[in-house]
């Protein structure tokens, strides 16, 4: 079978490439697309075609995509963490050493400065007082979510000789085992900031996160703290910022996501969300995703899935395969298994996992699966989707 994807945005050579022609048809415009590449496109005012079975983010961010739409609909949405994991942390890495030394101002007014190489010299001399800065060894960074991008800002600052804490409470044992055992432990959020002089923010905008770094929180700052946003705006309550910034609370805010309220104040970085805009992330991103897609798609698997469960099952030698997602609720399995016994069909293997309110089942069985099979199995109550693939 050939599949056919529509992408929405331009995506990486290295990532189409992974892509076989011979088997797949890859285009801005493409009729009943069987899944969607996407990178910042906003897809929530759009008509998603039903031939859609799978939609790939070639990022880490979904929230352009219309997840629980496509949830209920029994699509997986694939993204790729960790893929920009690198380029996102050597930017925070910067944004720290920009608030340390006060490179910015520093430059502005250097920009500024007029007359001859004996004025701007004097000037040097004389303005360089208003900028001077701090060393990072012996502070402390609080890194809060500690994922692909957190794990690597934490340990790249126990590195430069920071005191690095940590705090995320869905860590999951991959990560762990990927962060420096230098790297403390927090007891929850206000913890962490009450013993930071620097917090760095890497979770996912939702309805707990938002307005995480609020007055409170900044209140148990130690004074002229540091606040770095390389994840999503509305994770700061910038009205809070700008006026523990006002205040000489917090001494600057580093973000990716400028606005009209902080783009122009004196202690603001604000940049043009650089965070993975880089050559190679962008590779990555879309390498990795063309990779999950394409495992799903010609053998059903899923990785790195938002909204589904990882489930990857290695084929049976000359079985055939059904893929098939349901609500989770109870007897699925045993339903499905009434259907392909009353079809003369014998389960090599299965695989069943569950997420939330979504299930995903992989079956593997001896002969060839009739289409009449599968229609059936779609039929029953609590079914999303199902294809032989």
């Amino acid at each position: 079978m050939s599949f056919r994807i529509l992408t929405l945005n331009n995506i990486s050579v290295k990532g189409l490439e992974r892509l076989p022609r011979e088997r797949y048809e890859v285009a801005s415009e493409v009729g009943h697309p069987h899944a969607i590449l996407v990178r910042s496109a906003d897809m929530h005012a759009m008509q998603i075609p039903d031939s859609v079975i799978a939609v790939g983010r070639a990022g880490a961010g979904v929230n352009n995509i219309p997840v629980a739409e496509l949830t209920r609909r029994g699509v997986p949405v694939f993204n790729a963490p960790g893929a920009n994991a690198n380029a996102v942390k050597e930017l925070v890495l910067a944004g720290l050493l920009l608030a340390a030394r006060n490179i910015c101002p520093a430059w502005a007014y250097v920009r500024g400065l007029e007359g001859d190489a004996h004025a701007i010299e004097a000037a040097v001399e004389k303005g360089k007082k208003r900028f001077v800065g701090h060393e990072l060894p012996g502070r402390t960074l609080g890194v809060v979510g500690l994922g692909a991008i957190g794990v690597e800002v934490a340990n790249a600052a126990h590195l430069l000789g920071m005191n690095v804490l940590g705090y995320d409470p869905q860590i999951t044992v991959q990560r762990a085992w990927q962060l420096s055992s230098g790297v403390g432990q927090a007891l929850n959020l206000d913890d962490l900031f009450a013993r930071s002089d620097v917090v760095t923010l890497h979770v996912p905008l939702s309805d707990a996160t938002r307005s995480l770094v609020n007055a409170q929180r900044i209140r148990l700052m130690r004074d002229k703290a540091v606040v770095l946003n390389f994840a999503r705006a509305g994770i700061v309550n910038e009205a809070d910022v700008i006026a523990a910034l006002d205040a000489g609370r917090l001494s600057a805010y580093v973000c990716d996501f400028p606005s009209p309220a902080i783009k122009d104040h004196p202690r603001v970085v604000a940049l043009p969300h650089l965070g993975a805009s880089t050559g190679e992330a962008e590779d990555n991103c879309a390498m990795m995703v063309a990779d999950t897609l394409r495992d799903f798609l010609e053998h059903g698997n899923v990785r790195h899935s938002v909204n589904f469960p990882e489930a990857a099952l290695p084929r049976v030698p000359g079985a055939s395969r059904l893929a098939i997602s349901n609500s989770n609720v109870p007897n699925m399995v045993g339903q499905i298994s009434t259907c392909l016994a009353e079809s003369s069909l014998n389960i090599s293997d299965l695989l069943n996992k569950s997420k939330g309110e979504v299930a995903y089942t992989l079956i593997d069985v001896d002969g060839r699966i009739p289409e009449e099979l599968v229609e059936r199995i779609r039929t029953i109550e609590g079914v999303l989707a199902a294809r032989a693939v």
